[in-house]
Parts: structure tokens; sequence; C-alpha cells
């Protein structure tokens, strides 16, 4: 769905390409996350498939067209962009900027807002009671349900996130996370993502494409970039707790085993193995029980599931 093809993008005065002879491909309906040190060009990349930045070299294609032989305002009402920030209009209802793009597409006013009360139901926002509300009557997790709302208002095939998350709380962030990635997968969109955060990488993408001064280094789905790094470099960047962040890829109900305690603590029908770690260490429990999954889960039940996925050596 998106490819680049030898793209390179140089500034005059600049010693080197900010973004330099990048090959990478984006199937679709998966989400590929650009992530890597400042300056890498991880957002001059996602910007060159909008044409907010023209490339020096090579060639960028979304559905198979080169991007650079199409109209940059048509192309931008096909591909949905969430900003780093939100950039919601302050001055516009959430109804208002949930709308922006179905009224330049022309729609007519019943079906756009017939969208917008679909789109704030699908990111978790009831209608009646957010429509009429001001962005800066929202918290900074609300604020960024409504960009993506916005960004997916006109059913685009192709979405773009730079830094979406970073204007969030920590405290809602990973749930936020999760569920903004289960909506995009559910629609079944082509996403690519720019992050500075490996375990938001790790959260939200099925591969992450890590660069460093402005060339790809290794493009693999998460689990095989924090297993195997490509090199020196790659091992550092995704740090040397990455054993432990592959917990968090592996879901807590797979390692549960018989028995039952009724004291036990809780955790959701989605929580993952590191989920499961945290909540066993932190509380002293022997088990925990996972919502819908039969029997409970142990640290012992924990360390055989992380070793059999290589998350852990035979010695831990």
């Amino acid at each position: 769905m998106i490819r680049f093809e030898g793209v390179a993008k140089s500034y005059p005065g600049v010693d080197r390409p900010v973004v330099d002879g990048l090959d990478l491909a984006v199937a679709e309906g998966s989400t590929c996350v650009l992530i890597g040190p400042s300056g890498c060009g991880k957002s001059t990349t996602l910007r060159m498939v909008n044409r907010l930045v023209v490339p020096s070299a090579g060639r960028v294609c979304v559905a198979g067209e080169d991007v650079a032989g199409l109209d940059p305002i048509g192309l931008r009402r096909r591909i949905g962009y969430v900003l780093q920030g939100i950039g919601l209009f302050p001055h516009y209802s959430v109804a208002q900027n949930v709308a922006t793009v179905p009224r330049l597409l022309g729609w007519p006013a019943r079906r756009v807002a017939e969208r917008v009360d679909a789109m704030l139901d699908l990111v978790g926002l009831d209608p009646a009671a957010f429509r009429d509300r001001r962005p800066d009557a929202l918290s900074g997790g609300q604020r960024q349900r409504v960009g993506v709302a916005r960004a997916l208002a006109a059913d685009p095939p192709v979405l773009l996130m730079d830094e979406p998350f970073g204007a969030v709380d920590p405290l809602v962030r990973g749930r936020l996370q999760g569920e903004i990635r289960a909506i995009l997968r559910r629609l079944g969109k082509t996403v690519l993502m720019v992050t500075h955060d490996i375990d938001e990488a790790v959260r939200m993408g099925d591969r992450v494409a890590l660069m460093r001064a402005g060339r790809l280094v290794q493009a693999d789905p998460p689990e095989t970039l924090l297993a195997q790094p490509a090199d020196a470099f790659a091992a550092e960047f995704v740090g040397g707790d990455r054993l432990l962040r592959r917990l968090a890829l592996i879901p807590a109900r797979a390692a549960c085993q018989a028995g039952a305690q009724a004291q036990a603590p809780r955790l959701p029908a989605d929580a993952s193995l590191k989920d499961a770690l945290t909540l066993l260490l932190a509380s002293g429990a022997a088990a925990a029980v996972i919502e819908g999954a039969e029997g409970i889960l142990t640290l012992d039940g924990v360390r055989e599931a992380a070793r059999e996925s290589g998350g852990f050596t035979s010695r831990a």
C-alpha cells in the first residue's frame, strides 16, 4: 500500500541527506512504526507520503501510484493525518472538527452528521455528551480520541500518525494505545506511525522500522527486533531490558494453568505476560486470575511461557 523506493531528502547547507536511500514497504492493512533517535529522518519520511515534504530522489507510492504525480490537496484528503499535539481547531466544536474532511469533500449535511456521531462512538466518546464541546473542555486523552475520529471521518485507506500519543497523560497512554490499535486493526487501515518510544512502537506496530542518520537499520516484526537486533546500534536502542519488553507481546491468558484461587488478584482479558508479572511481583500474590480465562497464572507459569517464547534464558 505504501512503498518507498530509493527515497532521499536533502536540504541546502546540510552536510548529509536527512533521508538517504530509503527502501521500505508497508503492507495493506498493517501498521508500520518508524522509530529512531532525534534527527534520524523518521518524521521527514512520514511527511513525504502526503507531500508535505517532497523527496530529492526516489519514489513514494501509495496504492501503486507515485504521489509526485498526484494533486497534493486531493492526496491529503485521501489520507488521514493525526498530528503531534493533536492539532484540533480550537474555535471549532468537536463535531465541527470531526466533520472537517467530509465537508471539504462535499458530503451532504445529514451524511456528515451521521458520520460524526459514528466516529465519536467508535473512539469511545458519547456523541450526545461530546458533540458540542470545544477542545479546551476536553482532557488530553479525549482530545486525542477526537483527533483520531477526525482522521478517520472520510474513511481513508491510509493513516499517518506523527507522535500521536505524545501529549497524552502517561497514566492513560497505554490504555489509549491499545484501544486505538484495536480500532485500526478492525477497520483494516494501513498505518505509518512515528514515535520515539520503543514501548509504544512494540505495542502499536505489526512492523517496526528503526532508522539512524537517514538510513534504515532494521525493519521487522516487534518480536524479531527485540529478539534479534540487526547490529550493536539496534541492540542498544531497544535496550538491555528488551527481553522483558517481549513479554508485553505475549497474552497472559495463554499461560494459565489448572487451579483456582478465590482471593487472587485479577487482570483484564487482554493483559500481557508483562502485565501479569508486574502485578504478581507488586502484590506478592502467588497467582492471578485472567478475566475470561480458565485456571490461574503463577510466576512459574510466566517463567515457563517466557522461556518457550525465547524471552528468558534457561537460567531465568
